[in-house]
């Protein structure tokens, strides 16, 4: 690879890096769109894992004093159950399928009673979600806006402690992805390492430059302006769901 493309995606990955910085999440759908346009799926699959563990890892070591422990036992539960699941069934889905499934699922969460809509405190909550969420990570390489949607239901978590926490769920999930698919180890190994090494770089660079940013809005900016966000990208999945299904 040409040290100008090289160049080129550790722009990018400093860009998507500090925007999920700041909003915890959207950066890595816009990745791997253009690792997916640009470099073989194996090693578009594999680098993206490598990104975004780096970026969630390194964000969550920033704001490690935000972190919400608690939130995050009874998640990683269901990550672990979904991953036991998954490993036997090993189900792929059509891609226009998951992309509307991706989409639909924040549309969903947010129509439920206020009684069952996500809370990180309630233990169940935590449990199903975790199931959920991880499951999508498996059948489509990421969760989705649902565990954006998940976190932003603690209502008395700050935007740090929303973005930390999240963090960390991110790193687990996308570890237990590099996991359960073995063929990301192999993409991991055949990428230039001049590459994966800008990567990591650039996505702790971004994650860096987002603190700032982050400190200096308020929680209430942070809450409008994320939910905007799970609404776009939602809807973006839905459309291009939508989109596959008609050009069959």
């Amino acid at each position: 690879m040409s040290a100008l493309t090289i160049l080129g995606l550790a722009a990018l990955m400093t860009a998507t890096a500090f925007l999920s910085g700041i909003f915890g999440m959207a950066g890595g759908l816009i990745l791997i769109g253009v690792l997916l346009a640009t470099m073989p799926v194996p090693a578009a699959m594999a680098l993206h894992a490598v990104t975004q563990m780096a970026s969630n890892g390194w964000r969550a070591l920033l704001w490690r004093r935000h972190i919400v422990w608690r939130q995050l036992g009874f998640y990683s539960i269901g990550c672990v159950v979904a991953l036991a699941i998954w490993t036997f069934v090993f189900f792929v889905p059509d891609k226009s399928v998951a992309l509307l499934s991706l989409g639909i699922t924040p549309f969903l969460a947010r129509a439920m009673p206020a009684n069952l809509r996500a809370d990180p405190e309630r233990r169940v909550h935590g449990l199903v979600y975790g199931v959920i969420c991880m499951s999508l990570m498996l059948l489509t390489g990421v969760t989705g806006p649902l565990l954006d949607t998940f976190f932003l239901g603690a209502t008395t978590n700050d935007r740090r402690g929303i973005v930390a926490t999240k963090a960390t769920a991110q790193v687990l999930g996308h570890g237990f992805k590099f996991v359960y698919f073995g063929g990301l180890a192999a993409g991991a190994v055949g990428l230039d390492t001049k590459l994966l090494l800008a990567a990591v770089a650039a996505s702790m660079l971004g994650t860096t430059l987002a603190r700032r940013v982050l400190d200096s809005i308020s929680d209430s900016q942070f809450r409008l302006w994320a939910s905007r966000l799970i609404t776009a990208v939602a809807a973006w999945y839905l459309a291009q769901g939508s989109y596959l299904l008609l050009v069959r």
